[in-house]
């Protein structure tokens, strides 16, 4: 049974304060931030059910979740997790994380785990492109990894335009700069059960969220929506080989 994820957009970075920050390279948390930790902290519901820690390899979700899960990481003997996947859309400085030997020396008293990522994780080419069908891609891969993890209660934290990729939900989008999640913003989902890896709210998540619970007909739709998509992205993605004709 694959686990139920709970998505959390980050804590409150410098770059969120003004545009001008986003020429900071990698920010880490502003002090309001911090306290937004503390918050959500105090907050969170699902302690008690946590079984692990995931987040994007850049510096302000790995200290959102090291702030706001720091007793469940040390009571549980956790690590957070490093997932270079869950990383911004974006290669604006505020959205390219740091080098890989940086972070381990910067982490190195902390419980992270960057086992998992590599060199040239934040190159923002290849498989780390800025595109948009990069970026489902990469969401994608993300869903799948996060699916086939043991643990059965995840935490996950990412960023802000990310998020819409990772669950395809584009549902207020603009109501922050770039996002429709709030910094700290939590949503728990549940993948769904035709092994696609698709993400569907919780009914506790929805109405958390003063939104109506999806009713059986309403969530039949919504997998089938997305799976049409991903058909559609397929069959975008598909590769026509060129005919090679025989020299005459």
């Amino acid at each position: 049974m694959a686990p139920t994820i709970h998505l959390i957009r980050h804590a409150q970075g410098y770059h969120n304060l003004n545009i001008a920050n986003h020429a900071l390279h990698d920010p880490v948390l502003t002090n309001f931030g911090k306290e937004q930790c503390a918050t959500l902290e105090a907050n969170f519901p699902h302690h008690k059910e946590i079984d692990a820690v995931v987040a994007s390899p850049l510096r302000r979700t790995l200290q959102t979740a090291l702030y706001s899960f720091d007793n469940d990481i040390k009571t549980k003997r956790l690590k957070v997790i490093g997932m270079a996947e869950l990383q911004e859309t974006s290669d604006l400085p505020c959205d390219t994380g740091s080098n890989l030997d940086e972070l381990k020396r910067e982490f190195a008293d902390f419980p992270v785990d960057l086992s998992n990522v590599g060199e040239g994780w934040n190159s923002k080419r290849g498989i780390w492109a800025t595109g948009a069908d990069a970026i489902r891609a990469r969401a994608k891969v993300a869903r799948t990894k996060l699916a086939a993890l043991k643990e059965r209660d995840i935490v996950v934290v990412t960023h802000g335009g990310f998020l819409h990729f990772l669950t395809e939900d584009w549902s207020d989008s603009g109501r922050f700069f770039g996002t429709g999640w709030a910094n700290t913003e939590y949503r728990s989902y549940n993948f769904s059960d035709d092994g696609e890896c698709y993400l569907i709210e919780t009914a506790e998540s929805r109405e958390r969220r003063h939104l109506k619970p999806l009713d059986h007909n309403e969530m039949e739709q919504l997998k089938r929506t997305k799976s049409h998509e991903a058909a559609e992205q397929a069959q975008k993605d598909a590769v026509v080989k060129p005919v090679v004709h025989a020299k005459a």
